[in-house]
């Protein structure tokens, strides 16, 4: 709208009419309702201060006779071989520390992100807009997790009067929230700045989509059973060294423009790699019960527990090979877990679609011209530059399991049923009852009863 009160304003009076080149800067002279130059600037990003240098002095000695290539190569690689091992004791711990880790990662790098929109629009002065991106933080997290909690600690939340209470109310809570910082969003609005603060407003949101409901997901393919939360994340990590690896080695051909360094070479590699990788890792941990039960909370002990009969899909089973392989190995049938199968979809994704992820936030950081979103970690950015393609595979293993794995699960009804009225129960029981009846089944139950 404003660009056509430009248009009009320049077809009646001449005299008004710049060259296109010059830019919105004149055009906005002329806007009518007194927008100040601070929003004409909008288009214009400003320069996001660059992050400094931040690896240990230790190794920028040790390294410091090696050129920037190979001194860069070995620091991403001490550090990568860190979070490695920092990655296998939070997995010791158990699953409610994997749960917090998730959670700080998120806060993390909601904060990386945020700070580049406030680093780039500071010099305007929005008011509240880092309180309010952290209050619907807040109010996105309540949500989330309160919907998470009243799922997977039902009994929990029926046994305490104040959680049932908010449990019961929990939905009309987290939108009361929203529209608090909502009407809060509406009541800061400045008139010089209508169009940036709505900019950033739309800011939050997107960043919220994108790491809160993402991390959401991760703590659900979590209770599913650790093995749907490490082989994804374990194989984007393959992924991300292998691909290094060949690239850094053996690339020549450039994959793409918005991230010059990738290779087509490093891209092949690092497919094949993970694909190996995702197999193996499936078969040594599909043997046992800690990594392939699904995580409940015991209402006994109050805490989790990873104990249970394994599905077929953690049981060996053999299977016929192709011709081709069979001519090509001498074999004739190969002793599988079913999910192995199901690894090599997790493999292909996190290998083909998952760096997608990653080319995204390039063409993001090259938007506001910085290298990474922050300097967290020596040679590998911030956290949000490791985990821009885990996101992305979250997704993909939620939309996995409900499409192809999870069925009906029988704790979760019991419990639901439990929670409604003698009535309602009974009225229940007679309709399951005369349904087993009319099947010929209950006859059959009642004999093995007695």
């Amino acid at each position: 709208m404003t660009e056509l009160r430009h248009r009009g304003a320049k077809d009646t009076d001449p005299t008004l009419q710049p060259s296109e080149d010059k830019g919105s800067d004149s055009e906005l002279k002329v806007e009518k309702d007194g927008a100040s130059d601070g929003e004409s600037k909008v288009d214009t990003v400003p320069k996001v201060p660059v992050c400094a240098d931040d690896t240990p002095v230790v190794l920028n000695k040790a390294l410091s006779g090696l050129s920037s290539r190979w001194r860069n190569w070995w620091v991403r690689g001490i550090l990568t071989l860190a979070m490695i091992s920092f990655f296998f004791i939070i997995i010791y711990l158990g699953p409610m520390v994997l749960m917090m880790i998730v959670l700080c990662v998120q806060i993390k790098c909601f904060q990386e992100i945020i700070t580049i929109g406030y680093n780039v629009y500071h010099s305007y002065h929005l008011p509240w807009f880092r309180t309010l991106s952290w209050y619907f933080l807040l109010c996105v997290n309540y949500f989330f997790y309160g919907e998470t909690v009243t799922d997977y600690f039902f009994t929990l939340v029926q046994r305490e009067e104040p959680l049932r209470i908010l449990s019961k109310y929990h939905r009309f809570i987290s939108f009361a929230l929203y529209l608090t910082g909502f009407c809060m969003f509406v009541l800061s609005l400045v008139k010089k700045h209508y169009r940036l603060q709505f900019y950033m407003f739309g800011w939050t949101h997107v960043t919220l989509l994108i790491v809160v409901t993402q991390s959401h997901l991760i703590i659900h393919n979590l209770f599913e059973g650790m093995i749907w939360f490490i082989v994804p994340i374990s194989c984007v990590i393959c992924n991300d060294i292998m691909a290094y690896m060949f690239g850094f080695f053996f690339g020549r051909t450039p994959l793409i423009k918005l991230s010059p360094k990738k290779t087509w070479e490093g891209f092949i590699g690092g497919l094949f790699s993970t694909i190996v990788f995702g197999i193996m890792l499936s078969y040594v941990m599909a043997g046992w019960r800690y990594f392939v039960c699904p995580v409940e909370f015991n209402n006994d002990s109050n805490s989790f527990q990873v104990d249970c009969e394994p599905s077929e899909l953690f049981q060996l089973q053999d299977y016929i090979l192709p011709a081709m392989l069979q001519s090509f190995t001498g074999w004739t049938t190969v002793r599988l877990y079913p999910f192995q199968i199901h690894s090599i979809a997790l493999s292909s994704f996190a290998s083909i679609m998952g760096p997608f992820g990653g080319f995204f936030a390039s063409g993001f950081k090259r938007a506001f011209k910085i290298k990474d979103f922050a300097n967290t970690i020596p040679g590998h950015g911030g956290i949000m530059d490791r985990f821009d393609c885990q996101y992305l595979m979250a997704t993909f293993v939620n939309v996995y399991i409900a499409s192809f794995i999870r069925g009906p699960h029988p704790s979760r009804v019991i419990l639901q049923l439990l929670a409604l009225r003698i009535d309602q129960q009974l009225h229940i029981f007679n309709s399951l009852k005369a349904h087993l009846t009319e099947k010929g089944l209950l006859p059959v139950l009642e004999e093995a009863a007695a």
